[in-house]
């Protein structure tokens, strides 16, 4: 596939993933939204719904939708290393997008929430309890089980006899979706699992320049923790996968 497809693909699988994504937890904090103070399990849910439906549409190009997949894959020796930053380029592309069709959608619950300043986390996570070194732990950690599920599960395959011969990802993206809610419920605490630098960034890029009433800071501090921490989880789960006799 052309870089050009991989980009659209990309793009448009990434917007759909953190439209509903982002969504779910706009639906979640807003006041003035059915689903306000639904809680952590249905963010979590949302989110890895929100995987199956962008992975489905991103099929064309792989559907990485991540710059830690991407880079795992690369490493895995199962992507051309030129076209890297076409996916980067596609997924924060698509992030960023997503992230303010989620605003438009919430425009009016936005208007009226009650604590304008705590919006951030709509878009983008941070950790509940700070400290530099164990945040980059927690989302390297999440993202290295994510990544090492991705390269040791294959699809469905038929046998010579024609028997069907069915994976871990049997299921599809729908998989996927089932080990990103897991993340979510297990590893997801601490820093709110970017495991994911474009989900991260292209939303807080959002936040930062989206006209907001009353929003606080962007917390640009915290910004570079869920891009290296994923990105080292997906190298150190390559790795790992080229070391084991697979």
């Amino acid at each position: 596939m052309g870089s050009g497809s991989i980009f659209v693909w990309e793009t448009l699988g990434t917007a759909i993933l953190i439209l509903l994504g982002t969504g779910v937890v706009a639906n979640v904090s807003l006041k003035n939204s059915l689903g306000n103070s639904g809680g952590w399990l249905l963010i979590t849910f949302g989110w890895g719904f929100a995987v199956f439906a962008g992975a489905s549409v991103a099929a064309p190009s792989g559907a990485h939708l991540n710059p830690a997949v991407t880079l795992g894959l690369a490493v895995a020796d199962q992507v051309d290393w030129g076209k890297v930053p076409v996916y980067f380029a596609g997924q924060l592309v698509g992030a960023f997008l997503g992230a303010v069709l989620a605003w438009l959608t919430y425009k009016l619950q936005f208007d009226t929430h009650d604590e304008p300043r705590n919006t951030r986390g709509i878009f983008c996570t941070g950790p509940t309890v700070p400290n530099v070194g164990w945040n980059l732990v927690s989302e390297i950690i999440g993202t290295f089980v994510l990544v090492l599920w991705i390269l040791l599960s294959p699809g469905a395959k038929v046998a010579e006899d024609g028997v069907p011969q069915f994976g871990n990802s049997a299921l599809g993206y729908a998989a996927v979706a089932f080990v990103v809610i897991a993340i979510g419920n297990s590893l997801g605490g601490p820093t709110g699992y970017a495991i994911n630098p474009a989900r991260d960034l292209g939303p807080r890029i959002a936040y930062a320049v989206l006209p907001i009433r009353g929003k606080g800071s962007a917390e640009w501090g915290y910004s570079w923790i869920p891009v290296a921490g994923p990105l080292t989880g997906g190298l150190l789960a390559a790795l790992l996968y080229l070391a084991l006799p697979v």
